[in-house]
């Protein structure tokens, strides 16, 4: 099953993990929706058998509540780890007001370390808290020094400590501030969601993630209800408080306690929403954001979903037409029948999933991780030519590869951070989508109509966060964020993810938003090798000073 939750986002972090997926290539080579997820528990007629195909004109299978059958943990017993009192003092003040001791990280390679405390509930800023892990690399140039810079890659659920590890910004940029990665509330390091086991994820992963008959709706159901009764099992009340306001609500604590009277952020993907989050709620402390690769946060969740699935299918089509160019595609020498040859791919798989030579079968729902995240990078396009290439030719291996640097999952089966599992979370929070199965059937077309390939797993998106347990404690804001600073918002023309529109429309909301455009293919534009994206952003972290509204690079 596909995460119920669409793929709007990605962590720059996992990306990167292709890079060193090169020789792992080179060594196989020489070897050789969601449907209605509530539970239906009601049985085929005799002329309606478990394994026909599911029709959009026919009616729904019957539609119950499967309230999940565990309770979250009373008092502290069984709570994440990272629950706690909180500092000394009351409201919120003794969060603003706490002291932070930075220290050197155990990993020893020169950062420094903090714990910081932030309200579970900020309607309740007197009970319990929770842990927010920081780490900060200093400004080369102090006596220039300007300040501190948050970081955050994307996800939800994307590390903003990982992110340290991989973001590339100018000398320029890090001589004059210090770079501040954090992991969010909920998120690896910190306070964390935690909702099944690495055995019960890897079947999350792999299971349908476009059910086509009764039967295969009834173990989606079946497979989604579980998911949802362990998240709320296991995590507690903080399943409830991992909403993008709160994460943003705690930023302002973080910019606070390093000594800033305003904000300096960078968001690429996700992380933009969090940054415009912030500019809403806190429009006076706006120092210099930049949004990359922006989400949209006021687009109804419907219109996201169709809007990711037609980016991708824009940058399979560029694909497509580069594989061609290069000669010998193993999807055939046309866009459309490349696109054909695709689509019968993943029903291959659907009825007959691949071997692989480490024991895993890949199927349907593995394959699609695997075809679309080499779309986020062109670098990564001759990567999806021979994953294609093999599992055309019989052999899942290449392909199981891709989806696992996806997914992140390591080859002895673990998964070192629970991103999968907080994206569910955070998006269940913000912008629940609820629609009935009955519904999602009869608007199907709005989907495929926009990506014939994509449109196929994307149908069922919208049906999302129907049973999740939880709403959000606060609801989004009014994202004009009257009397900030210039915003800068970045998007990319062929962006799979976060499709380029989005940027357009976040930086109209925005009343003080400034749109820089990069014409090119890949998920977000600061360090994808276009001088003219790098050095706009670099001056305007520098110096203050956007480029001019509507610049095209």
């Amino acid at each position: 099953m596909i995460p119920v939750v669409s793929v709007r986002s990605k962590p720059a972090r996992r990306l990167s993990r292709l890079s060193g997926l090169l020789v792992a290539l080179v060594m196989l080579a020489g070897c050789g929706g969601a449907s209605e997820l509530v539970a239906d528990n009601a049985e085929p007629t005799a002329s309606e058998s478990s394994d026909s195909p599911t029709d959009p004109t026919s009616p729904p299978p019957a539609e119950t509540d499967p309230s999940p059958t565990e309770s979250p943990p009373d008092g502290n017993d069984g709570l994440p780890e990272g629950f706690g009192d909180g500092p000394e003092g009351a409201g919120l003040d003794r969060f603003y007001d706490q002291d932070v001791t930075w220290t050197d990280c155990e990993d020893g390679e020169g950062g420094e370390c903090a714990d910081i405390w932030v309200p579970l509930d900020y309607a309740d800023p007197d009970g319990q808290a929770i842990t927010l892990k920081a780490e900060r690399e200093l400004a080369g140039d102090e006596s220039n020094r300007l300040g501190s810079i948050f970081i955050n890659p994307g996800g939800p659920g994307g590390s903003g400590i990982d992110f340290l590890d991989f973001i590339a910004f100018d000398s320029t940029v890090t001589d004059v501030y210090d770079v501040v990665g954090f992991d969010p509330r909920g998120v690896a390091t910190s306070t964390p969601v935690d909702c099944v086991s690495d055995e019960e994820l890897d079947a999350y992963v792999a299971s349908e993630p476009s059910p086509d008959t009764r039967e295969e709706v009834r173990e989606f159901q079946a497979d989604w209800a579980e998911f949802t009764a362990g998240c709320e099992a296991n995590s507690g009340p903080l399943l409830e408080h991992v909403s993008t306001v709160e994460v943003a609500r705690d930023l302002d604590i973080m910019r606070a306690l390093v000594g800033d009277e305003q904000l300096t952020y960078f968001g690429a993907s996700y992380g933009t929403f969090i940054g415009a989050t912030y500019a809403a709620l806190f429009p006076d402390k706006v120092g210099r954001l930049v949004l990359d690769g922006a989400v949209n946060p006021s687009a109804e969740p419907r219109e996201g979903s169709i809007n990711q699935a037609a980016g991708f299918e824009k940058a399979l089509t560029a694909y497509l037409e580069y594989c061609i160019a290069e000669g010998d595609c193993p999807l055939g020498d046309d866009v459309d029948g490349g696109r054909q040859r695709l689509m019968q791919l993943f029903v291959d798989l659907d009825n007959d999933p691949l071997p692989t030579s480490s024991g895993r079968e890949l199927t349907e729902g593995l394959a699609f991780y695997g075809v679309i995240v080499p779309l986020y990078d062109r670098d990564n396009w001759d990567y999806e030519t021979k994953a294609l290439q093999d599992a055309l030719d019989g052999n899942g291996d290449t392909l199981l590869l891709l989806a696992d640097a996806y997914t992140d999952r390591q080859s002895d089966g673990s998964y070192p951070d629970n991103s999968l599992e907080v994206q569910s979370a955070v998006n269940c929070l913000d912008r629940p989508e609820d629609e009935s199965l009955r519904e999602i059937q009869r608007r199907a077309d709005e989907f495929l109509d926009q990506s014939p390939v994509f449109g196929v797993t994307a149908q069922w998106w919208p049906y999302a966060c129907s049973n999740w347990p939880v709403e959000a404690a606060e609801p989004l804001p009014d994202y004009t964020a009257k009397g900030a600073a210039p915003i800068l918002v970045v998007g990319t023309t062929r962006d799979p993810a976060t499709p380029y529109e989005a940027a357009v429309n976040l930086a109209e909301t925005l009343e003080s938003g400034v749109l820089l455009t990069r014409d090119g293919d890949g998920h977000t534009a600061y360090g994808a090798g276009n001088d003219c994206i790098d050095d706009a952003i670099d001056t305007y972290l520098v110096e203050g000073t956007p480029p001019d509204d509507g610049t095209q690079c």
